[in-house]
């Protein structure tokens, strides 16, 4: 695949299991944080976006759609029983991108660097690699 074209597998929806189990729930995670944060590479500077940073161009909609997908991430996150200390800290990150995505051009450039989703998930994995050790996965 080309790293300048970004195209989603259509039968990736097919692929992503929908039940409550753990690892289930790991893989619609992280298939939500890549859509959202990595999605594809701006060339000449190498850096991966994603659906984040491009809804965070349609001024306030495009930031409350954002915040919504990000949202559904702590939704999952409180299917698997996180504590609440932990569902607050994922919320306000998911809150804080939203409200600073707001602002013109300081919420675009935020898009760009400050990634709320991508640290909901670290937050995630730790639970489940503690909490569900058979869900860990190996990364090549």
């Amino acid at each position: 695949m080309n790293q300048r074209t970004a195209r989603i597998d259509p039968a990736l929806l097919d692929r992503l299991p929908l039940s409550r189990d753990p690892a289930h729930v790991r893989q619609r995670v992280e298939a939500m944080e890549k859509v959202l944060e990595g999605l594809f590479v701006v060339p000449g500077i190498n850096r991966r976006v994603g659906l984040d940073a491009l809804l965070g161009l349609i001024p306030v909609v495009g930031d409350l759609i954002a915040a919504a997908l990000g949202a559904w991430i702590v939704w999952e996150a409180r299917n698997l029983r996180m504590s609440r200390f932990q569902l607050a800290r994922m919320s306000a990150r998911v809150g804080f991108d939203a409200v600073l995505g707001m602002v013109p051009l300081i919420g675009d450039a935020a898009d760009f660097f400050y990634r709320s989703n991508t640290l909901n998930l670290k937050t995630i994995k730790r639970h489940l690699d503690k909490h569900h050790p058979s869900t860990v996965t190996i990364e090549a």
